[in-house]
């Protein structure tokens, strides 16, 4: 299983790689600020939902991501395979368990499922210990 490790922007603009110097750590300084986030990369993952990729291990290993809402937008159902961290950074979002706001960190347990929906926006951190699985309402 090959670890993939994303290129993002550093704050005097040059791209390199997370862990530099090789075998570092990763380093996001200022994150709820959203100050490191705007130099990321970020490309669409659902409709009104981007993703920065952080690592992803394989295609069903460990991953990180930041995920950005728009105001509005909704995730639909999802299976937790494994366990899943998610820490809100900004904004808010809703699932079955109710409203969670800035500063709010969720644990996902394997086997549960729950839909999203972001009323005015929203920036997480998600970690999971392996793929969620999107399954119909």
């Amino acid at each position: 299983m090959a670890s993939e490790c994303i290129p993002r922007k550093s704050s005097d603009g040059d791209v390199s790689l997370p862990g530099d110097p090789p075998g570092g750590p990763m380093i996001f300084q200022r994150l709820l600020a959203g100050l490191d986030l705007l130099s990321l990369s970020w490309e669409p993952f659902r409709d009104g939902v981007e993703i920065a990729r952080i690592y992803r291990t394989g295609d069903d290993g460990p991953s990180a991501a930041f995920l950005r809402y728009r105001p509005g937008s909704r995730l639909e159902r999802h299976l937790h395979t494994g366990y899943e961290h998610i820490f809100i950074l900004s904004g808010s979002q809703i699932d079955d368990a109710g409203t969670h706001r800035a500063g709010t960190l969720l644990v996902n347990p394997p086997g549960t499922t729950h839909a999203i929906r972001s009323d005015e926006g929203c920036m997480v951190l998600a970690i999971w210990n392996s793929p969620v699985v999107f399954v119909p309402d």
